[in-house]
C-alpha cells in the first residue's frame, strides 16, 4: 500500500470549527490532562471590505477564550487573537467585518455561529 504524505491542515481542520483555519493559524497547543488548548492568531490578510486603504498591522485584540467541542473525552478551548489593522494616514483602527464574512459564501453556518458566539452577537 503506497502511503501519501499528510496535510497536518486537513487532518487539523475535521477537529475545529469548519473553515476556521481559513482565517486563522495555530500558533500553539497544549495538552493539559484533562482538556486542550489550541491557540490561533488571525492570518495576517488585509480584510477583503479594506484593501483599498493603506492598512498596517498593529497587533491583536485581547485574547478570546471560546469552549469548542469536546475532543476525545477532553474538553477543548480555542485561544483566539483577532487582529487589528490601522490606517496609515487617519489611524483609524479596523478589524474584518465577521458578520461580512459569514454572510459570503466562504464560511458553513457552524463557522458563522461560532464567530457570532465570539463576537457576543445574538
Amino acid at each position: 500500500m503506497k502511503r501519501n504524505s499528510v496535510n497536518y491542515k486537513s487532518v487539523l481542520s475535521l477537529f475545529l470549527p469548519k473553515g476556521i483555519l481559513d482565517y486563522f493559524e495555530i500558533v500553539d497547543f497544549s495538552d493539559m490532562g484533562s482538556y486542550y488548548i489550541i491557540c490561533l492568531d488571525e492570518l495576517p490578510a488585509i480584510p477583503e471590505e479594506y484593501s483599498s486603504l493603506p492598512l498596517v498591522s498593529k497587533g491583536f485584540y485581547p485574547e478570546i477564550v471560546v469552549t469548542d467541542f469536546p475532543a476525545r473525552d477532553h474538553t477543548v478551548y480555542l485561544k483566539l487573537r483577532r487582529r487589528r489593522w490601522e490606517d496609515k494616514r487617519t489611524g483609524k483602527t479596523y478589524s474584518r467585518d465577521w458578520q461580512l464574512v459569514a454572510s459570503g459564501t466562504r464560511i458553513t453556518a457552524e463557522f458563522s455561529a461560532f464567530l457570532k458566539g465570539i463576537l457576543g452577537k445574538p
